[in-house]
């Protein structure tokens, strides 16, 4: 199963498990079977530390657990963790043998005291092997029932159990239940599943939150400009903080990142992972997880800005960067909201394989949209791409790619008018014939929105002036309407939304705002 070089890494990441780790596997005669072994016991080959078994009596198989020795830790995978699934089973491997995790310490404290109020919390994740999105959300809920003896984990390998995922309905991942209910569905983050399961959380975080000192610089929003933001105001010596919804921003839902100049290639969780390590290296305050609701001007010159939170909590600032990015835009018919994850998907790396075999389509025709319906033809029966425009908008090698496979067809002028389905999952789309007015129906399971993005500034509207299209007007500095207010990034006017791009315009903002800063009375 490991080739030298995985078994080599493997074995020095091992060498951290202080405490003996027992894995217990329970299995059948299905060839998944026979590779669950094999990988099984070429890991505890590598540690004297680690013993396994192969008689376990669990109803999920193929599965194995892993438990420290003595302890009922409640990590089960129904899957072999290979690809994108790999680093969660190291953790789980370290974690369960005594290795201290990378998690903030309220965070760990918070798990570990944690009463579920409805007796032991079940959670299943089915999940991908080549979904991006899916390591965070096992390996969140892998180390909850790692510190808390009254969680239990099993992570499912969809592929793995097709009948459980037609059964339940899943029609995208990662999908989680919670003592056999549905409980979220796609990238969440630890603090996300907290705050849905210790509900006073939120109000314990408000306090804190709104606690803190006023800042010299707050940047608003956690992608490339506010992580590129931090970082220059930081190395000027000033009291800089980020509150952020979820760090990383857009770069976490990218598969793959080559035209970072002097990056030749990463992903996009590496990267965003590595905008975090750095911008926490300067002792920039991380405010995580946390949506911002509103902000209101200094009453007098010098004075604070005010930046209000969705839990109620005011975090006060001299000067604050915009950095809130974009999203995906929606095609706004009649079935996408009703079958979202259910047949309409907005990730073909992360829930493509679900639909192998099945007919798909995809909604778009740029770039994004083409390298999508290529990557599906890959593993569906076949593509129907669907553009509104009369050409697509792809650069040519994307297009002469597309047109050189078999199974995809392309329709151009075409309006998505409705995705229809049949009360639980996504049954086809239908499009109307620009030229000819004519509807189509296409009989499908699944549905890709690849139309672009739309800019996160909605609690903006009335404070500081917008296009029409919803971007953050703002001038070569990056000032906006409001005095002391900057912003970069995917939310703003400027062209081209590149990662290389943003990082670039969140710099260029923070070093106005310091200008702003050292021109600037101090209020009395």
């Amino acid at each position: 199963m490991l080739d030298a070089t995985l078994q080599g890494q493997l074995k020095a990441y091992l060498e951290r498990v202080s405490q003996p780790v027992e894995l217990v596997a329970s299995l059948d005669d299905r060839p998944a079977s026979a590779e669950m072994r094999e990988l099984l016991e070429e890991i505890a080959g590598l540690s004297d530390k680690i013993t396994a078994r192969f008689d376990g009596a669990d109803a999920r198989r193929p599965s194995f657990s892993i438990s420290r020795v003595g302890h009922d830790m409640g990590v089960r995978f129904a899957a072999i963790p290979m690809g994108h699934e790999f680093t969660s089973l190291v953790l789980a491997l370290l974690q369960a043998g005594g290795h201290p995790p990378k998690v903030e310490a309220d965070a760990i404290e918070q798990i570990r005291t944690l009463v579920p109020e409805s007796g032991d919390l079940v959670f299943e994740t089915y999940m991908s092997l080549t979904c991006h999105n899916c390591p965070d959300v096992v390996q969140a809920l892998n180390l909850m029932a790692v510190l808390n003896p009254r969680i239990r984990h099993v992570a499912i390998d969809g592929g793995l159990f097709q009948a459980e995922v037609d059964a339940r309905q899943i029609m995208a991942v990662p999908m989680v239940f919670l003592n056999g209910r549905p409980f979220t569905s796609g990238r969440v983050e630890l603090a996300d599943i907290l705050a849905k399961i210790d509900t006073g959380a939120a109000a314990r975080d408000a306090a804190k939150l709104g606690a803190k000192a006023p800042f010299d610089m707050l940047i608003v929003g956690g992608g490339p400009a506010g992580a590129a933001a931090a970082v220059y105001a930081a190395r000027k010596g000033i009291r800089t903080g980020v509150v952020a919804e979820r760090f990383g921003g857009q770069t976490l839902d990218t598969l793959g990142i080559e035209n970072f100049i002097s990056v030749q290639e990463t992903t996009g969780p590496k990267f965003a992972a590595a905008l975090e390590t750095q911008v926490r290296g300067y002792g920039v305050d991380v405010m995580n997880q946390q949506r911002v609701a509103g902000i209101e001007p200094a009453e007098q010159p010098g004075g604070a800005i005010t930046v209000k939170l969705a839990n109620g909590a005011a975090l006060k600032s001299r000067s604050v960067v915009l950095a809130t990015g974009a999203r995906w835009r929606n095609v706004n018919v009649p079935g996408e909201q009703e079958y979202k994850n259910k047949g309409v998907a907005y990730c073909p790396h992360c829930d493509g394989p679900l639909f192998k075999g099945k007919r798909v389509a995809v909604i778009g025709g740029g770039n994004s949209g083409v390298e999508a319906a290529i990557d599906l033809a890959g593993i569906v029966e076949h593509v129907t791409l669907v553009e509104f425009a009369d050409q697509l908008k792809a650069d040519a090698v994307l297009v002469n790619k597309l047109k050189s496979l078999p199974n995809v067809d392309v329709h151009t002028s075409a309006q998505t008018t409705e995705i229809t389905g049949d009360g639980s999952k996504v049954t086809g789309l239908v499009y109307k014939d620009r030229a000819t007015g004519e509807a189509h129906r296409v009989p499908l399971a699944g549905v890709f929105v690849q139309i672009g993005l739309v800019p996160n500034t909605e609690w903006l509207r009335g404070t500081v002036e917008l296009s029409k299209y919803g971007e953050i007007l703002i001038d070569e500095k990056g000032g906006t309407s409001l005095p002391g207010v900057f912003a970069a990034g995917d939310a703003t006017t400027v062209p081209y939304k590149q990662i290389i791009i943003a990082s670039g315009e969140g710099s260029k903002a923070a070093l106005s705002a310091f200008d702003h800063l050292i021109r600037s009375p101090l209020a009395g």
